[in-house]
Parts: structure tokens; sequence; C-alpha cells
């Protein structure tokens, strides 16, 4: 659990001279901190931990005034007032209460290559790679440097601006499987994203009052050094933008970027970073991984989660609309999840999250009519296209546009799909209210969390990787989650076709050394009773290049056959990798299209021959003795049964 604040220590030691902090800086006026005006709430509302992190935050960042959000209908449409007359978002008039967000063109992804753990030794937070080998899993930084970057940043980054003081909490509010955490912005878009993608507001206020523990957020959008800002309506320094945790304070610091995943402290900061350091502490997992129910014929309901690298299908599995018959799928949550043991052993799940933060690029009545029906309501749109009659577009959306109706580009500039270019940013995004989700699960807001009978992991394997097969038993699960591979695509700031090694799919996710989180993984089976575990590829492809399984609604049919191995039928058959599917026990009844099912689940021994070999070459070079013996041996018997092929 996050420690007390008064436990914790300062953002930053000096950032500016201490020696002003005297009891006369709130000139004893009632609603003024540090002498800066509260300009929205009530300073009384605040916890003793909350305002010392806020009187903190003050002194370093110099703000013109104070907002401390409630989370109501009112403030939001203020919030979306002051955003219009800024110019960093206009109406969208096609919809309800939706609008459209355009950032700097130098502002519009997570860096990974500029994200810390901060902890007093390497070794705590990073894998040790052999000699001469960069890691990929994850950048240290020390407490002195983390303390320079502050100071080098901070002090009066929010001369002229509003400071708001954002409390959310990460789950339902007052569920045992529920974190806290205080946002202290200078953005009026994080705000009102935050109120979509948290429960934001007063209720968490209310919920410190009982227990007074919660992550410290802290974020400036920040002013470039030479202090001109290039476009006021989005107002960043992306050439200094970093974004710093240190899991021993339960903090994390982000400057720079008003980009979602970089200023969205409560998403994969919080929910995935820091989330991960706590679980480890408290036994549970916090993992990038959708959560799904599925009902079966007979009224049998079970939920599985599911981790899948970007742009692998995560949101359109969350959200499938099944081809098979009597079969009803539900949503709880499309990104992330926080998985712990009940009293009765049973491994319990909530979605931290209050919404859908989506590539839109790729989503249409096509490949997610879920998500298409989810988003054109109380939703805010960063960098799609826009048309000329009051709506959005991007690649994917052809078939919806009107006749005669213009587009214009995520850069604001006029489109044709003669341009040549995209017209909406490939990592252009929606952030819309969950419970919009017409399938959204009945128990997505159970304070006690969703029983998870399996788990998924999955990429996208073009050659090679079965369909589904099952992982033998809890500790060969963990060795398939760890050898997880995925061929790059848009999402990712890797360019070509390549494959890359995304354990867990949470490689730019991973809030201490993964040699011990996978560790803490293999644990889990003495803590209580572990799922199944699969692993799934919808992406391979023939010798004509083309996939080899239709996917989409289609892949409840795996589904199908994933809850029948939960129930313990026998419709397995033994292979080198795991358990596939048996003759004739993947339901493929009603499909439009045909399957060669003996390629789909053949096994090249050249090509798993190589598999073993890249995971091996991987595992030495970026992980080496930090890596449990364990998942070595699994590797070994790999190897051992590929050879007997």
């Amino acid at each position: 659990m996050p420690e007390l604040i008064e436990q914790s220590k300062p953002i930053s030691n000096g950032a500016l001279p201490m020696q002003n902090k005297t009891k006369e800086d709130n000139c004893g006026l009632y609603n003024h901190i540090r002498g800066i005006n509260v300009s929205f709430g009530s300073v009384q509302k605040l916890t003793p931990g909350v305002q010392a992190f806020v009187d903190e935050a003050v002194v370093l960042c110099q703000p013109e005034q104070i907002h401390i959000c409630d989370g109501s209908d009112m403030e939001y449409k203020m919030l979306l007032k002051l955003m219009c007359e800024s110019g960093t978002i206009v109406p969208l008039p096609k919809y309800e209460n939706c609008w459209l967000a355009r950032t700097n063109p130098a502002d519009v992804a997570r860096v990974e290559s500029k994200t810390f753990i901060c902890t007093e030794r390497k070794e705590e937070s990073i894998p040790t790679p052999q000699d001469g080998v960069k890691g990929t899993l994850g950048n240290w930084i020390s407490p002195a440097d983390m303390e320079t970057a502050i100071k080098e940043r901070f002090p009066g980054c929010m001369k002229g601006r509003t400071m708001y003081v954002v409390p959310f909490s990460m789950g339902p509010v007052g569920s045992p499987l529920s974190k806290i955490g205080i946002e202290i912005t200078d953005s009026a878009y994080v705000v009102a994203s935050m109120r979509i993608m948290t429960r934001m507001g007063a209720s968490v206020l209310e919920q410190l009052q009982k227990k007074e523990e919660f992550v410290r957020a802290l974020h400036s959008v920040g002013t470039p050094a030479n202090g001109v800002i290039e476009r006021s309506s989005w107002p960043c320094d992306p050439e200094r933008t970093i974004i710093l945790h240190k899991p021993a304070d339960n903090m994390i610091v982000s400057y720079g970027s008003g980009y979602g995943g970089n200023s969205l402290l409560g998403k994969k900061c919080f929910a995935l970073r820091i989330g991960s350091t706590i679980a480890k502490k408290e036994g549970w997992l916090a993992e990038h991984m959708l959560i799904l129910g599925i009902t079966n014929p007979k009224g049998e309901k079970k939920y599985i989660t599911a981790a899948f690298p970007s742009a692998c299908g995560k949101t359109n599995l969350a959200m499938l609309n099944p081809t098979l018959p009597g079969y009803k799928v539900e949503c709880v949550g499309d990104d992330i999840a926080w998985m712990k043991f009940d009293e009765q052993g049973t491994l319990r799940a909530i979605n931290p999250e209050n919404g859908f933060f989506g590539v839109a690029p790729g989503t249409s009545m096509e490949t997610n009519p879920i998500a298409m029906k989810t988003v054109f309501r109380n939703t805010i749109f960063t960098n799609v296209a826009s048309t000329s009659d009051g709506g959005v577009y991007w690649e994917g959306m052809e078939s919806s546009l009107a006749e005669g109706v213009t587009i214009t580009d995520w850069l604001g500039n006029p489109w044709t799909k003669e341009s040549g270019k995209p017209a909406a940013h490939p990592n252009s995004r929606f952030c819309t209210p969950a419970n919009q989700c017409p399938i959204i699960d009945e128990a997505w807001e159970d304070p006690a969390g969703v029983p998870i009978s399996g788990i998924l992991f999955g990429g996208r394997r073009p050659a090679g990787v079965p369909l589904i097969y099952e992982a033998r038993n809890w500790t060969h699960g963990v060795f398939m989650g760890s050898a997880m591979r995925s061929e790059a695509t848009a999402a990712a700031e890797h360019k070509g076709k390549v494959i890359m090694h995304d354990p867990f799919a949470m490689r730019p996710f991973f809030g201490y050394n993964f040699g011990h989180y996978v560790q803490h993984w293999l644990s889990m089976e003495s803590r209580g009773n572990v799922p199944k575990i699969f692993h799934v590829n919808w992406f391979r492809k023939g010798a004509d290049g083309k996939f080899m399984w239709p996917g989409y609604g289609d892949n409840s049919r795996v589904l199908e056959w994933v809850l029948r191995r939960i129930n313990g039928e026998d419709c397995a058959a033994e292979s080198a990798i795991g358990y596939i599917p048996a003759e004739n026990q993947l339901n493929l009844e009603g499909m439009t299209s045909s399957v060669n099912l003996a390629e789909l689940f053949s096994l090249p021994k050249d090509f798993w021959t190589q598999e073993v070999e890249e995971i091996r070459k991987y595992f030495e070079s970026q992980i080496g003795s930090d890596l449990p013996a364990a998942i070595y041996n699994e590797l070994e018997q790999l190897k051992q049964r590929i050879a007997a092929m």
C-alpha cells in the first residue's frame, strides 16, 4: 500500500529555497495555499497529507491560481468552455457532447526513451544485460539525477497558469482492490480526460478522510527553455520531456508532454508501473490486460484476461461480437487488470479504469461495431481528422463517409484519399466513458472484482505459431508470457516489420526488474488457485500471404475451446509447445470462410528450432541471471521436445 504521505520524501529536495515556507504564506486567508488563491474548491476538503503535497507543489511550480477538482458536471462544462476558448478543443456538433483536440505535432505518443524508474540501485529497476548489449526492459535513473531533472524543469513552470488538484481512484471508490492518487497538473485537457478515465472528484477526497493513503503524481506540460511556446493551444516542451517514477515514495513526476500516455498519470504510470511495484509488495498482479466475460448457451459464464501488445486486437476481443450462436461476450475492461486472490483463493480482477483510451484508426463498423456504438457520445477525440458535417474521420471509416463531405486532417489541412498520407495520426485516440459500452459487464464495477478462470497471451505472428495452444502448467504458462514476441506495428516507435520481444505485453510498463517480476508471477501459484494459461495468434499467414484465420467475431470459436478446457473437457491433443485442439474439437460450424486447420496448427521444426534460439538469446542478453532458473528450465524442455519432433 502507498505509505502515508507524511512519511514520503519531498518532490525535490531544495528545488526552491525552503526558507520562504512560513506560516505567514497563507496570509491567514481561508481559501489560499501559500498565498495563492484557490479559485475553485475548498482547501478544507483536503486531508493534511494532500494539502502538504499541494503546498510543496505550489512552492515549486508557482501557479497563478489553484483549482481543487470535484468531478462535477458543472466543473466539466467549465473546463470544456475554457479549452474551447484557448483553442485546445473544438466542438463536434454531429455528435452529443464530443470534442476534438489537436496536439502539437511533436507531442503525439508515449516516449519510452524518456521514461525512467528511480531506485537507489540500478538492478532494482532493470535487469543487467550482457556487456555491450543495450537493455530494452526499462530505463533507470538515480535519485540524484532525478532530483537534477526536476530542478532543471519544474521551478516556476506553472507561472501564469492554473494548478489543478485532481483526486482520483483507480478502481471503484472504496473497493479493497482500488488505490487512490492525487494528480497535480496545469492542463485542463488532462483534468477533463482524467474525469473520463478514472473515478475523479469529491468522493475520492471523502474516501481519503477514512484512510489517507495515496500515490502522488505531479505533471506539467512545461515551457521550452527559450520561453517560446510554439502552439498556445497545446503548450509542451518536447525537447525536455521526461516521465519519472519513484516506487519507494509512490511518486510520479511528468514534465513536457500533454499526450495522454505521458500526462494521464493514472493510466500506464500509476496503473502499471507504480501499480506493479505495489502489487509485488502486497502479493497481487497489475497487468496490461483486457478483462471479458463470456457466457455459453447453457448460461455458464467465465471471465478471462488477455495480454496482447499494441495493435494486436485487445479492444476488439474485449468488445467481441461472437459468430457462434448462443454465446455472449461482455466487457469489463480493454486495457488494464488488477488481480488479487480473495480469502477463498480465487483470483479476482478489477478494471482500475473508468474509460477507454483507444487507438482510433482501424476501428470501424466492420472491425469493432461495439466500439463504434460506444464512442460517439461524451468523448474527447485527439489527433483524428474532422469532417465538414461536424464529425470525425480516421482510416477504416471510409464506408461511413456521406456523399460530398470533405475532410480536414489531424494537422488542420484539407485531405483527400490522394493526399498520400493518413488523415488521422496513426496513434490518434478516443477517450470515452466505459459505462457507455453496449456490452459493459454488469459486474464491471463490482468492488470484489470478477473471478478469473483463464489468461491469454498473444501477439502478431505471421509464421509458425498456431492459432491457440494451452500451457502444460502454471510455470510453463509464465514461460509463455516471458517469451512473448510480436511483429512491430504502427503503434510502436520502431519502423519496419520486425518480430520484437514483448514479454507479458508489458515491456514498456515494468515498474521494477523484469527478472523479479517473473519470479513474482511464479510465486502466485503458492498464493491461491491459479487459472489456466493459453497463447493465441490471430495473425498467422498462409503461403499466399493472406491471414489464415478470419478473426474478429470468429475468435469466439477459440474462446469456446478455452472454456471447454477450463471446464476440464478432454478436447486437447499434446504437442511439442503445449496442448492444442484435438481433431474436430475446434467448432467451425457455420463459418463463412474455409480454414485449413492442418496448416493453421502446423509446427514447422525449423521455425521452432530458430524460435527457441531467439528466445534463449533474448533471455541471456537482456536478463541473464536475473531470470529465474525455472524459466530457463522451461526453455530447455521446449528445446528437447522440438528436437524430438
